[in-house]
């Protein structure tokens, strides 16, 4: 049964010149999974909107969004409230009580229900959604992750036909967010609803998908099950082919001609079993790791591993960090622990680990917002330091995206200011190089999330720092963009930029970083250039180290899988 039929749909927003929508038809099915993804600016979140009446944007429209073959512009009120929901791309825009038990009960209210029947479906949604142990907490004091949850319940206890969600994971850092859309997917297998997702995050979300709709310019490139997508995308080499998920992307044409394309590790692996069959395994690279650190003379122990203490010259040093403590209240357990750390001149030091750790933290001391209660930080004559927070709305202070830049301008010290047209220049060199300047005119506060975050960094490199602090600054990113700032960031450590970063994205830091290191319960506990580290963890490492290290365990990108496995795929061709 058809659930959503869309026709010929054309739009185009007030005062743009270009078509945000052009000539879209699709037809969505009862309980299909359906994902659309695509470039930031695409025209998803447009597209989404089209299908939920109290959401659609004003503009210049033709074409026509059916629900169960009644127009959405003339659905009943009642009807598209309770029967199509819709969760936002921000977690905090779409709570409007204080607590969390009143915000399950809110849209159930608003339909006018029976107290028998709120209380009810309140009871079942806070059970399956596991919201018990914080049922009766302040909205303000729960997690990101835990926000979004909150908001999915909601919607979802007016039990909708369909769900449509906005990048609902894109604020979320990735434990959140695969929690997160693990939930969606058994809505859908468990309930049967349908399921519309715009997202970024396509390694947790593509194996989940029935069917894949790419955007492009407002248009359908590409639409079908994910395996055919991700060949179709391929033989266009289309930029977005960069977007599929790391197991996609490491298998050549030749090494799946005939097979369906994985898309998880899994059938990743049982495929990589045929290709490798009957093959001896050449003892001189497996196991092959790199151990040398640049700028570094390093200890190792009995067992050959590197010791996590770096021992650097003074004059190749930007930061030094000695015996580091620091707890936010007098009587809480030290957040950070007798932290020694040592950060060289000109490059990417990636610092990973789970939520709670201490990154952030540590990030914060860094900058100066915070002071250690006990060791000291220790900072090379002439550093300057800019820090890009894990909310990019906390540096937001103007009214539209070009004085942001500006106003990041502002205070650069004796030796370092400029006149109006060095400013007004670097304001357009930072624009163009963040892919928005397009928006200048744009308030930074009606920006996606991953425009926003482009805009904070823009801002904070206009300040000229020699010590960039980055707290997750990959998050909300599209798969393209991704690329750029990694090609950014190498470029300014070339230059003798000094750029830390705190990061979930493993993929990322394996691609681009110099050093990454693990931090675990407020301290260091292993710490190496990139490929070392990766290949030196069996479960905190990239999907293509996990895909094929049975057989080569240097390899950590999806590009040396990639050319691995096309080698030993020659007898396919």
């Amino acid at each position: 049964m058809e659930k959503i039929r869309i026709d010929n749909l054309t739009f185009q927003y007030p005062l743009s010149e270009t078509l945000a929508l052009s000539g879209i038809t699709l037809s969505i099915q009862e309980s299909e999974f359906v994902v659309a993804c695509g470039k930031s600016g695409c025209g998803k979140s447009t597209l989404l909107r089209q299908m939920k009446k109290a959401l659609v944007p004003y503009g210049e429209k033709s074409g026509e969004v059916r629900y169960e073959g009644e127009l959405v512009e003339e659905l009943d009120p009642r009807k598209d409230a309770s029967e199509i929901g819709f969760v936002l791309q921000n977690p905090e825009s779409q709570i409007v009580t204080d607590k969390v038990w009143h915000e399950l009960a809110f849209g159930l209210e608003s339909l006018g229900l029976p107290n028998s029947v709120i209380k009810r479906r309140v009871a079942e949604m806070a059970s399956y959604f596991g919201i018990n142990s914080w049922f009766r907490k302040d909205v303000a004091s729960l997690s990101g992750g835990q926000k979004q949850m909150l908001n999915l319940a909601s919607v979802m206890a007016m039990q909708p036909k369909v769900l449509i969600l906005d990048e609902p994971a894109s604020q979320l850092d990735p434990i959140a967010a695969t929690d997160f859309l693990n939930t969606v997917y058994r809505i859908n297998r468990d309930l049967g609803t349908t399921v519309i997702i715009s997202e970024h995050r396509l390694e947790d979300v593509f194996p989940m998908a029935d069917r894949v709709v790419v955007l492009d310019k407002g248009q359908v490139l590409v639409e079908g099950d994910p395996s055919f997508v991700a060949k179709d995308l391929e033989n266009r080499k289309h930029p977005m082919y960069y977007g599929m998920p790391s197991v996609m992307r490491s298998f050549p044409k030749e090494a799946a001609e005939g097979e369906k394309l994985p898309l998880t590790i899994r059938e990743g692996r049982l495929l990589l079993e045929k290709i490798m069959a009957g093959k001896e395994q050449d003892p001189s690279e497996k196991g092959k790791k790199e151990n040398t650190y640049s700028h570094a003379d390093t200890e190792t122990d009995e067992t050959g591993d590197t010791d996590v203490r770096r021992r650097l010259k003074k004059e190749e040093r930007s930061v030094q960090v000695k015996e580091l403590y620091f707890r936010y209240e007098r009587t809480a357990e030290p957040v950070i622990r007798g932290l020694n750390l040592e950060i060289a001149t000109g490059e990417l030091f990636c610092l990973l680990g789970g939520n709670g750790s201490g990154k952030s933290t540590t990030l914060k001391l860094l900058a100066g917002l915070l002071k250690p209660q006990r060791g000291k930080i220790e900072r090379r004559d002439g550093i300057i330091s800019a820090l890009v927070p894990q909310d990019p709305q906390a540096l937001f202070t103007e009214i539209t995206v070009e004085e942001e830049v500006l106003e990041g301008m502002a205070d650069m010290g004796a030796g370092r200011q400029l006149d109006d047209g060095q400013k007004v220049e670097r304001v357009n060199d930072l624009l163009a190089l963040m892919e928005i300047e397009h928006l200048r005119k744009a308030n930074p506060y009606d920006l996606s999330g991953g425009e926003q975050q482009r805009l904070a960094i823009a801002k904070v490199m206009a300040f000229e720092p020699n010590l960039l602090l980055l707290d997750e600054p990959t998050k909300g990113l599209d798969p393209f963009f991704k690329r750029t700032l990694g090609g950014i960031l190498k470029k300014l450590t070339g230059n003798g930029t000094t750029v830390f970063m705190v990061s979930h994205d493993i993929d990322f830091c394996a691609q681009y970083a110099d050093i990454c290191a693990m931090f675990f319960d407020g301290d260091i506990t292993s710490l190496g250039p990139a490929k070392s580290f990766f290949c030196g963890n069996s479960y905190y490492t990239t999907s293509a180290n996990r895909l094929v290290r049975r057989w080569r365990n240097d390899i950590i990108t999806c590009e040396e899988a990639r050319e691995w496995i096309g080698g030993q795929a020659k007898p396919f061709k």
